[in-house]
C-alpha cells in the first residue's frame, strides 16, 4: 500500500503539539525506546566559511516506534543582517518497516517544542514542588516555549520574570504572554532589566543565550533554586559561573552535555567537579535509577544539549495525532 506523504504545516504543528502532552510523551517514552533508537553523531558541513549544513538522524528497532526520523538544519549567522533567523530546520519521518517517505514538518517548531520539554520534564523531577516563581533569562525564540514547559510542569507556578539583554525585547515578550497566557490563569508576567536582582528570586532560572559569558552567579542563587541551562553547546559558551557548577547536583538530558557544554567542559578542566560528580541523565532520572532533589534547599542544576531522540519522539507524536485527526 502506497500513500503520498504528509506535509504538516507549521500552524498544524503548533496545534497539534502541546507542552503538557509532549512533556508527559517523553516522560513515558524515553525509558522504554531509548535503549533502541541509533542516534549517529550530528554532522556538520561547512557549506561556506561563516555557513553550515547539519544531519541529525536517528532510527528505531523498536515495532512501538517503527520510524527513521532525519532533522535537516541550515545555519547562516549573516542571516541578522536581512532580518531573517540564523536557523532554519527540516524534519523528515520514513518508516522503519518500508523505507517509504511518511511525513514532513517544520524542524524549527519541533526543536523549539522539544527543546522545552525536555527542560519541562527535567523540571518536573528536579525543582521543589512548592516552586512560585520562574525566571527566564533571554528573550529569544526558544523563551516562550521554556515558560510554557516549566508552567505545564509545575502548575503552582504564579510569576515569571523575564530578563534579556536587550531589555525593550523583554518587555515585549512579557506583554504578548500576559495577553496569550495571562489573562484568568493566575500567573504573573513581569520584566526586570537587573540580572543579579532576578537570578536571586527565582525558585526555577531558565536560560536561554548565547552568552561566552556567565551570567548567572551561582552565590546568587536562593537555597533550593532549579537552575536549567539550555543555551550553551559549545566550549566557547557558557550560562553561568563555577559556582553555580560547584553548589548544585549537575544533571544532563545526555551524555553529550559532558562533551559538549561548555559550562561542564570548563568545569572539568578547572577542577570544580569531575565527570564522576554528574548526578544522572534524564532517562536513569525518569527510571528511578539516579536519585533527584534530595533534599528542598538542595541547589539542582539540568544541563541540556538536545538530540536526535527526542526529535524522533516529538515527530512521532506530531505525525500519529495528525493521522488520527484525519
Amino acid at each position: 500500500m502506497t500513500s503520498s506523504p504528509i506535509f504538516v504545516t507549521t500552524e498544524s504543528l503548533n496545534s497539534i503539539l502541546s507542552h503538557g502532552t509532549l512533556i508527559d510523551h517523553f516522560h513515558s517514552s524515553l525509558p522504554t525506546v531509548s535503549a533502541s533508537l541509533s542516534s549517529p553523531l550530528r554532522q556538520t558541513h561547512a557549506v561556506s566559511p561563516a555557513s553550515s549544513l547539519l544531519l541529525m538522524p536517528s532510527w528505531s528497532h523498536s515495532p512501538s516506534l517503527p520510524y527513521i526520523g532525519v532533522k535537516l538544519v541550515t545555519y547562516f549567522p549573516q542571516n541578522s543582517a536581512l532580518d531573517l533567523p540564523g536557523i532554519h530546520a527540516s524534519y523528515v519521518l520514513f518508516s522503519s518497516t518500508t523505507g517509504q517517505t511518511l511525513a514532513s514538518m517544520d524542524g524549527t517548531a519541533l526543536t523549539l517544542f522539544r527543546t522545552s520539554c525536555v527542560s519541562g520534564l527535567a523540571s518536573r523531577i528536579l525543582s521543589r514542588n512548592d516552586s512560585k516563581v520562574l525566571v527566564m533569562i533571554g528573550a529569544g525564540a526558544l523563551a516562550p516555549h521554556l515558560i510554557q514547559a516549566h508552567l505545564a510542569a509545575r502548575p503552582g507556578l504564579e510569576r515569571v520574570v523575564i530578563w534579556n539583554r536587550t531589555v525593550e525585547k523583554a518587555t515585549n515578550l512579557a506583554g504578548e504572554l500576559r495577553q496569550s497566557l495571562g489573562l484568568g490563569g493566575g500567573v504573573s508576567f513581569e520584566s526586570n532589566g537587573c540580572l543579579e536582582e532576578v537570578v536571586g528570586v527565582g525558585d526555577i532560572v531558565s536560560c536561554a543565550t548565547n552568552s561566552e559569558a556567565a551570567l548567572v552567579e551561582g552565590r546568587r542563587l536562593k537555597p533550593g533554586a532549579h537552575l536549567d541551562l539550555v543555551g550553551s553547546f559549545k566550549h566557547s559558551m557558557r550560562e553561568c559561573d563555577d559556582e553555580a557548577i560547584r553548589r548544585g547536583r549537575v544533571f544532563v538530558d545526555n551524555e553529550a552535555a559532558l562533551a559538549e557544554a561548555g559550562e561542564l567542559v570548563g568545569a572539568f578542566e578547572r577542577g570544580v567537579i569531575g565527570k564522576e560528580d554528574i548526578g544522572g541523565n534524564l532517562v536513569e532520572l525518569i527510571k528511578g535509577k539516579k536519585v533527584g532533589r534530595r533534599k528542598s534547599e538542595e541547589v539542582t542544576v539540568f544541563k541540556s544539549v538536545g538530540s536526535a531522540v527526542v526529535d524522533i519522539l516529538a515527530a512521532q507524536l506530531v505525525y500519529e495525532t495528525y493521522l488520527q485527526q484525519q
